[in-house]
C-alpha cells in the first residue's frame, strides 16, 4: 500500500499565510490582507455592523426571534467575534443569532488562535470558538455557542459552489472576502445572483468595495445601492438593500410546511440518541420539551451501548450519505467537548483496517478525495505503531475520531433546561383533537402539544399516521471483554468488519454482529463467537492478550433501524393517502410538478433511521429538524435534506406505480 497517494486538486486547502512585523496575517493564496491594519474591529464596526444596522436591529428583537447574517469570507472569523460581542450587548434575552459564513480557505487551529491573539477584547467569545474550532472538513459545519443562543454555519467550500446549496433567508450580508482584483473567481454574477435569492426582503448589505461593476451586479440583482464613506484610507464602501424580486420554488413535497405561531410546547417520543438531540435542540430555541421514553431510563437501546465509535463510512463520489457524515462528524465532535474526556468520550484515533485488496484500494481513492486533516493513509508499520497492537495491514487513520460513551451524551442533550422526562410510559396512540397532538398509553392521554416528534426507531412505524414508513431492524450486539495490562497498550479504535476500543471503565468494547433473521435483545452465544473471529481478524495480537473465552461473557444486543437506502428520515410528515391523491399524476408522468401544496400531518415530524452511525448523524439531525420546525437555515445542504425527508418514500412510491 503507497503511503502517499496523489493528492486530489479540489481536496481542502487550508489558509496559507504569511505574517507581518505586527503579528498580522496575510493570505499568501491571494496576496492580500485579512483585515485593516490600521485596527481590524473599527473596520469591521464600520464596514459591515454599522451599514447593516446591527445595533438597532439586534436591539429590536423580541424573545424568540432570530437574526440571520450571510458573509462571504469568514477569515479569522473576525466579523463574526463583533457580530457576537454586539448582539451581547445588545439582544434582549431569548433572542437569537444565527451566522452563516462560507469559507474556500479555512485557517488551521493554531492560526485562527494566532490571529485571534491579537483582539484580547474579543477573548470572552474567541475562548469559545477555539474550544470548538476543530473537525473543520468540506461541507457544512455547525457549531453551537453562547449557551445556545448562538448559531454558527460554516460553508467551507467555494462560495459559487456554496451558496447555491444553502437554504436560508438572510438578513444581512457582509459581502467581505479578499478584494475583487484579487479574487476576481469569487465576484461574479452568479454571487449577485444567489445573494438575491437567499436575501428576505429588506435584507441589508454592507461591503468594502465600492468596485463599478459590483455596484452594478448587485443592482441588476435586485439591490439598491449607494455609495458610503469608507474606513482609513478607503475613500468608499458600498451599503446595499434588497426589494427585489425573491424566487425559491421547491418541488411542494419537499418546501417546508406553513409555519404557524402556536404555543412552543413540544412532545419528543424517545429518548435514545436522536430524541434526546432532538428535545435538546429544540429546547434551546425556547421550545418546552416533553421527552417520553417507555424504559426507566433513558438510553436503554441502541444508544446503551458502553462504548460507540465514530466511525466515518465515506464514499470518494460525494453522495449525499458520505457529505451527512462528514457534517455529522464536525457536529458532534464539537458537542463532545461538554463531557468528560477519558470517562465519557476519547478522540483516540480510528483506524480502518486496509484488511483486503478492495477495501484497501477504496482506501487509496479516499485519500486522494479527502484532506489529511480528515483521514490519512498509513502502512503497517505506522498502524501498529499508533494502535499499539501487531496487525494484518495497514489503513486508513482518522486522527479527530475516536469512541463515545452514548449514554453520557444521551444525559447531557436531555439534561438541557426546558425538557421535562416522562420515562416510563410507552406511546402507543396519536391522535389530533382541536390543533392538538395527544399522545396515549391504553387509551389514557399521557401528554398532548401542538408538535410531536417521533424518535422512537422502528416504533416510529407503529401509529396510524406513520404506518407506512419503510422501517427496518437490524440486530447488533456487543460483547464487552475485560481489559488487562498487555490489552491496555490498544492506543486507538481499530476497525475492520467489526470494531474493538480501547478500554474504558476496566473494559473493552467489541462489536458489533449484524443479524438480520433475530429481532429479540437477548445477547447470544453464537454472536459473542462471531465478535471473537472478528477481534481475532482485527489483531490476532490483541486477541492473544486477552484470551477471551465464550465462559462467563458479557455484553448487549439491541435493534438497530435504518431504512431502505440507508439515509435517516427526519423532517415533516404527510398525510400519506392524501399525497398519494394530490399527486396522482407523479404516476403517469414523473417529471410533472404540480403546484398542490403537500397535505402534511400539522405538527407532525420524525428523526429516526440511524442505522450504526446514529453517533454521528443523529445529532445533527436534531439541528435539522428544529430548523424545519423554526424555519430557520438548515444545517445542511437543500439535497442532503432531501435526502433525508421522509416524504422521498412516498414519491418514490408513487412514480414506481406501486401505491
Amino acid at each position: 500500500m503507497p503511503n502517499t497517494p496523489m493528492p486530489n486538486k479540489d481536496a481542502l486547502q487550508h489558509a496559507d499565510l504569511d505574517w507581518d512585523e505586527n503579528g498580522q496575517p496575510q493570505s499568501r493564496q491571494y496576496g492580500d490582507v485579512y483585515f485593516s491594519r490600521l485596527s481590524g474591529q473599527e473596520e469591521t464596526r464600520h464596514v459591515f455592523l454599522a451599514q447593516n444596522h446591527l445595533a438597532e436591529r439586534f436591539s429590536a428583537l423580541l424573545p424568540g426571534q432570530r437574526l440571520a447574517i450571510g458573509e462571504t469570507g469568514f477569515g479569522t472569523g473576525l466579523n463574526f467575534l463583533c457580530a457576537w460581542q454586539l448582539f451581547e450587548e445588545q439582544a434582549p434575552a431569548g433572542a437569537r443569532l444565527h451566522f452563516i459564513s462560507v469559507e474556500k480557505h479555512p485557517l488551521t487551529p493554531q492560526d485562527m488562535a494566532r490571529a485571534l491573539a491579537l483582539w484580547p477584547t474579543l477573548s470572552p467569545f474567541a475562548k469559545p470558538l477555539l474550544e470548538q474550532y476543530s473537525a473543520v472538513h468540506p461541507g457544512f459545519q455547525h457549531f453551537i455557542l453562547g449557551h445556545g443562543r448562538v448559531t454558527l454555519t460554516l460553508l467551507i467550500g467555494d462560495v459559487l459552489d456554496s451558496l447555491p446549496q444553502l437554504d436560508a433567508r438572510i438578513d444581512a450580508w457582509f459581502l467581505d472576502g479578499f478584494s475583487p482584483a484579487k479574487n476576481p473567481q469569487m465576484w461574479q454574477p452568479e454571487l449577485f445572483r444567489q445573494l438575491a435569492r437567499l436575501s428576505s426582503q429588506g435584507a441589508t448589505l454592507g461591503t468594502f468595495t465600492s468596485a463599478g461593476f459590483v455596484r452594478r451586479g448587485l443592482i441588476e440583482a435586485g439591490f439598491s445601492m449607494q455609495r458610503v464613506a469608507g474606513f482609513g484610507h478607503k475613500r468608499e464602501i458600498l451599503q446595499g438593500c434588497f426589494d427585489g424580486i425573491q424566487n425559491t420554488s421547491y418541488k411542494p413535497w419537499y418546501a417546508r410546511p406553513e409555519h404557524k405561531q402556536a404555543e412552543r410546547h413540544a412532545i419528543v417520543i424517545g429518548a435514545g440518541l436522536a430524541g434526546c438531540s432532538t428535545a435538546f435542540s429544540l429546547a434551546r430555541r425556547g421550545w418546552r420539551v416533553t421527552l417520553i421514553e417507555r424504559h426507566e431510563e433513558i438510553a436503554q437501546e441502541a444508544s446503551g451501548n458502553p462504548q460507540g465509535v465514530l466511525y466515518l463510512k465515506l464514499s470518494a463520489h460525494g453522495t449525499a450519505l458520505s457529505r451527512l457524515v462528514v457534517s455529522g462528524f464536525g457536529y458532534t465532535r464539537r458537542l463532545l467537548h461538554n463531557l468528560r474526556r477519558g470517562e465519557d468520550w476519547q478522540d483516540c484515533g480510528v483506524l480502518q483496517l486496509g484488511f483486503d485488496a478492495k477495501e484497501s484500494a477504496r482506501q487509496q481513492e479516499l485519500a486522494r478525495h479527502f484532506p489529511a486533516s480528515l483521514l490519512q493513509l498509513i502502512d503497517q508499520e505506522t498502524a501498529e505503531r499508533r494502535c499499539g497492537m501487531r496487525l494484518g495491514s495497514g489503513g486508513l487513520f482518522f486522527p479527530e475520531a475516536g469512541w463515545v460513551h452514548p449514554p453520557a451524551l444521551c444525559q447531557w442533550l436531555a439534561g438541557y433546561p426546558g425538557i421535562e422526562q416522562l420515562m416510563h410510559h410507552q406511546a402507543l396512540q396519536l391522535q389530533r383533537l382541536d390543533g392538538e397532538w395527544q399522545v396515549l398509553e391504553h387509551g389514557a392521554i399521557i401528554a398532548q402539544a401542538p408538535l410531536v416528534v417521533l424518535a422512537g426507531a422502528a416504533d416510529c412505524a407503529h401509529f396510524s399516521q406513520t404506518d407506512w414508513l419503510p422501517l427496518k431492524r437490524i440486530r447488533g450486539q456487543i460483547t464487552r471483554l475485560p481489559a488487562n495490562a498487555a490489552s491496555s497498550e490498544l492506543q486507538c479504535v481499530v476497525c475492520a468488519e467489526g470494531y474493538v476500543a480501547p478500554g474504558r471503565s476496566g473494559e473493552h468494547t467489541l462489536g458489533a454482529s449484524f443479524n438480520f433473521q433475530r429481532h429479540d435483545s437477548e445477547p447470544s452465544q453464537e454472536e459473542h463467537a462471531s465478535n471473537l473471529a472478528m477481534l481475532e481478524e482485527i489483531s490476532g495480537d490483541l486477541h492473544r492478550r486477552l484470551t477471551p473465552s465464550l465462559d462467563g461473557l458479557e455484553g448487549r444486543a439491541s435493534l438497530r433501524c435504518t431504512s431502505p437506502d440507508y439515509m435517516p428520515l427526519v423532517g415533516p410528515l404527510a398525510n400519506a393517502e392524501a399525497f398519494a391523491h394530490v399527486y396522482a399524476n407523479l404516476a403517469r408522468n414523473a417529471r410533472h410538478t404540480p403546484e398542490h401544496p403537500c397535505p402534511w400531518h400539522q405538527g407532525l415530524y420524525i428523526n429516526t433511521a440511524h442505522g450504526s452511525r446514529g453517533l454521528i448523524s443523529a445529532p445533527l439531525s436534531g439541528e435539522l429538524l428544529a430548523a424545519w420546525i423554526d424555519d430557520e437555515p438548515l444545517p445542511l445542504p437543500r439535497d442532503i435534506a432531501e435526502a433525508c425527508h421522509p416524504n422521498r418514500y412516498l414519491l418514490r412510491s408513487l412514480i414506481r406505480r406501486t401505491t
